[in-house]
């Protein structure tokens, strides 16, 4: 593939603006009944928030605006004070605000006007150790920003700003910063980890990820050592549990500790026109992870982000098996995601399950990867009837599509100091029992892709394939094309590979494969088929000009393996 000229990438990025701004024009015509149209799946009618003609300001109840006086009890007082009315309306003015965590009660919109800032202390101690939910496994984090549990109706509105002061929590890899980045960052202060690869904000903060096996969770040290590793237990901003009837429309969110957004368990959910942002360094900067939710609406955002951006999760092995609550019934549209590791995501903790959902009309720019799904053995959990439309990719630095079963971890793109795509995948066929994760039943069509460096890599277990899985009326302009491996019923209809130094289509011991009108360069190396397991794979005969030439097959591969029709 030729390098885009700096014309090139403008001409390609203005496009987009005009096709955002079409997109935009689209959804100011939307009502809450018009996003429901063209959904595949019996979506019930999400219940709206509602709430009393009552308002308040923080100032009535003593805050003070400026960023240098702690506000948090003034926001108390004014939420217990509107719940206790019934409900209503709290407006945070313009201005800087400075506060400790905000505790949500039933019937409350935390409305921002505009040129508002509200700015979460960056004090540990204002953070107590509770018991809650993290990466899908139950454990012990610090109290989040913004939190609610148990509530119904409640929203966050206006057109202010909410920061997390996430930069006083995060770790830093030295592999995701300039030399003079790292420097600055080093010189603040903070102690670095015996490598001298990891910086952390404190010490209790590196001992916490030295206690880690597992990610975020120190589990090699007792419960009643957690205190000492406090300022590593970093927490979600935005935490919503056991909760009915949310809407979060319009206020920027960034800076997170870890998460951005997190609902947990909970139903009825609208999340619009917000932005969501978080440096690109930021680890576990996801910006929005809906976890064992159902009837959603997601629409008409954007994401910059330093993970993954809309995720879909439902708990992790055990713990998320024993929950049993899959995310369910959720509509994502209108959505354009920046910098992310993933522009729509799914996984990897999805041990309760993920069904019926719908995203289209959706663009991503520069995103790691942008449709991502993710799993490991282990895991188990249910992912089907996934509906996927009408996206736009420019700029993917890896898949544009990727499924792996196979998920350590790691990130989508090489950093210096691991290897990210080294994901181990074992041919061995193991039992499969509740801890075998399935996906199948997954649609997607008129995915456009400009400048990836793989069109689509699809990998399933050895015994457990990923099934009924189609791709439609779709266009890769890539480096490299499509890899199946380990799929059964894999359908590509009327898909282009425009791949510059890669074989368009490699199929490794997959089955009942149906491609038709399968368009690649002429100039390219055309088709592989490897694997004894490979069967039934079936092309149309118009597609392949010259079997011999343009389908090559391994040794192990049966005569009886590939048909044309």
């Amino acid at each position: 593939m030729e390098k885009y000229s700096t014309i090139q990438v403008t001409l390609a990025l203005l496009v987009f603006s005009f096709f955002n701004i079409l997109s935009a024009q689209k959804v100011a015509l939307y009502t809450e009944e018009s996003i429901y149209e063209s959904i595949e799946f019996a979506m019930p009618k999400v219940k709206t928030t509602s709430f009393p003609d009552y308002q308040v300001s923080i100032v009535d109840f003593g805050a003070v605006k400026g960023g240098l006086v702690k506000n948090t009890d003034a926001f108390s007082k004014a939420i217990t004070a509107v719940n206790a009315k019934g409900g209503g309306q709290i407006t945070v003015p313009r201005g800087i605000w400075l506060t400790g965590p905000i505790t949500f009660k039933s019937h409350i919109n935390l409305h921002l006007e505009a040129g508002a800032l509200l700015i979460f202390s960056d004090d540990f101690n204002d953070y107590p150790l509770i018991k809650t939910s993290f990466e899908g496994l139950n454990t012990v984090r610090c109290l989040s920003p913004i939190n609610a549990n148990n509530v119904e109706n409640i929203a966050i509105t206006g057109t202010g700003i909410i920061d997390g002061s996430g930069d006083a929590w995060r770790p830093v890899k030295k592999s995701k910063m300039t030399d003079g980045q790292w420097k600055t960052l080093v010189q603040s202060g903070g102690v670095l980890s015996k490598d001298g690869k990891i910086w952390f904000p404190s010490e209790g903060s590196k001992k916490g990820y030295e206690s880690s096996t597992n990610f975020n969770v120190p589990d090699l040290i007792t419960e009643d050592e957690l205190q000492s590793v406090k300022d590593f237990l970093r927490p979600v901003m935005v935490s919503i549990v056991n909760s009915k009837r949310i809407l979060l429309d319009g206020p920027t969110f960034q800076n997170s500790p870890a998460w951005n957004i997190h609902p947990l368990m909970s139903e009825d959910i609208i999340i619009r026109n917000i932005h969501v942002r978080n440096p690109w360094y930021s680890q576990n900067g996801d910006g929005l992870d809906l976890e064992s939710c159902k009837n959603a609406l997601i629409y008409n955002n954007t994401f910059d982000v330093g993970d993954d951006a809309i995720c879909f999760k439902s708990g992790k092995d055990k713990d998320g098996r024993v929950r049993g609550m899959p995310t369910e019934n959720v509509i994502v549209k209108n959505n354009t995601v920046y910098h992310a590791h993933g522009g729509f995501v799914i996984g990897s903790e999805m041990s309760g399950g993920v069904k019926n959902v719908h995203i289209s009309n959706c663009t991503f720019i520069g995103t790691d990867v942008g449709l991502r799904f993710k799993s490991t053995r282990g895991r188990g959990g249910i992912v089907e009837n996934i509906y996927i439309s009408n996206i736009d990719m420019v700029h993917i630095p890896t898949e544009a599509i990727r499924f792996n079963m196979f998920y350590e971890g790691n990130a989508p793109v090489l950093e210096e100091d691991q290897n990210a795509n080294d994901e181990k995948r074992d041919e061995k066929m193991v039992e499969v029992t509740e801890e075998t994760p399935s996906f199948k039943n997954i649609f997607m069509k008129n995915i456009n892709v400009a400048d990836s460096e793989t069109a689509a890599f699809f990998m399933g277990l050895p015994e457990m394939n990923l099934h009924n899985v189609s791709l439609e009326n779709s266009v890769f302009e890539t480096k490299k094309g499509i890899t199946a491996i380990d799929a059964d019923g894999l359908t590509l209809l009327n898909v282009t590979i425009k791949a510059s130094n890669d074989f368009a289509l490699t199929i490794y011991n997959s089955k009942n494969i149906k491609i038709s009108n399968f368009k690649f360069n002429e100039s390219q190396s055309a088709i592989k088929v490897l694997g004894s397991k490979s069967s039934n794979i079936q092309f149309d005969k118009k597609d392949v000009a010259n079997e011999k030439e343009q389908i090559q097959t391994g040794k192990e591969v049966s005569n009886k393996t590939i048909n044309l029709k």
